[in-house]
């Protein structure tokens, strides 16, 4: 696919994209591979968005009317339940109508596809059949980490030849508890230790204020903002992987980055991570906001290579095992619609659930 192309469909909606499949001037495929380079390119949370456009055109796929949406599927991905999300953090008016616009748009749909098992059972709560549920958690491309520096070069385009690794990357909050690794660079097992945050936010200050007052600021490098494509090539630099908390929900993307990376990945122990990691097998996981228990795991990682290559090779198998690339993804998601659209034409109709 073009870049031309990719750009021009991203300004095209829903029944403009379906009209262009329609007239066989685009792909399915190409409309999905279109999807997947402007989430990478921009690399937004996905969420579901209603708009009165979603409503016409259910509408016109229920009627089974001629149109450029007739017999065409609707499958609606779920990365949060953003109804929840924007009452408990605020910024949420007309409560009544947020929470049944999200509801409707769940039930309306012909399959819906949230990222973890944890996300789709909210969605099932809320009136979801199970067999209308495919859980399609979040992936990487595979070709952005297919020419990795070996982890000895990556850490010397950093200056940091020499050190253990501990990484962390992401917009940086004081929940996360990175001020406490940085005590963990103190000492004489310090010395060789380096913590090394490829993004920023409102807890950076934290991280090296703290490591000023140990008089080890030499020990934290804090990137800042850096471009996408840089990425791949800093987290091959570490040597241990930090989740210090993770949305209980979530697929968190840096998950299966660190794991593309081939990092030794510390995380907590929720439902949702376990969907991906287990514990002593590809990970080293730790009870949910245990910091300090958090901090030991480190520890530990750190005096035991072998632990750390051991864990990071399981981690690396999981990715490819489990072909958790977006490619595959998309794979997945025409898997599901060429279904629904062999079971339509075999006149079998599946109700959406009923609106309460």
């Amino acid at each position: 696919m073009t870049t031309n192309l990719a750009a021009e469909l991203a300004t095209l909606d829903a029944v403009a994209q379906a009209e262009l499949v329609r007239r066989d001037e685009v792909s399915p495929v190409e409309l999905v591979e279109a999807a997947i380079e402007r989430i990478e390119r921009v690399d937004p949370v996905l969420n579901a968005v209603v708009t009165p456009m979603f409503d016409r055109a259910r509408a016109a796929v229920r009627s089974g009317a001629s149109g450029p949406l007739a017999g065409v599927p609707y499958l609606l991905e779920v990365n949060a339940p953003l109804y929840e999300e924007r009452r408990r953090h605020g910024g949420l008016a007309l409560e009544r109508i947020a929470c049944w616009t999200e509801r409707h748009a769940w039930r309306s749909a012909d399959a819906v596809l949230p990222v973890s098992r944890a996300l789709a059972d909210i969605v099932a709560a809320a009136g979801v059949p199970d067999e209308r549920l495919h859980v399609i958690p979040n992936a990487i491309n595979a070709a952005r980490f297919a020419e990795l520096p070996a982890r000895d070069a990556a850490k010397e385009r950093l200056g940091l030849s020499g050190k253990l690794v501990l990484g962390f990357a992401g917009f940086v909050r004081s929940w996360h508890g990175l001020d406490g690794v940085v005590d963990l660079l103190a000492g004489p097992d310090g010395a060789v230790r380096h913590l090394l945050v490829v993004g920023d936010g409102p807890a950076r200050r934290d991280i090296e204020t703290r490591a000023l007052d140990l008089g080890i600021a030499e020990r934290v490098t804090v990137t800042g903002v850096v471009e996408r494509d840089r990425i791949p090539g800093l987290l091959a630099a570490f040597d241990i992987a930090l989740q210090p908390a993770a949305t209980s929900y979530a697929s968190p993307l840096k998950l299966f980055e660190y794991m593309a990376c081939g990092c030794a990945i510390v995380a907590p122990a929720q439902p949702n991570v376990r969907e991906l990691l287990n514990d002593g097998h590809n990970a080293l996981l730790f009870a949910p906001g245990d910091l300090p228990a958090m901090a030991r795991a480190v520890d530990r990682l750190a005096r035991d290579t072998a632990l750390r290559e051991r864990l990071a090779a399981a981690a690396r198998a999981t990715l490819r095992d489990r072909r958790l690339t977006w490619r595959e993804n998309a794979r997945r998601v025409m898997t599901i619609a060429a279904e629904l659209r062999a079971t339509r034409a075999r006149g079998i109709q599946t109700d959406a659930a009923p609106l309460r």
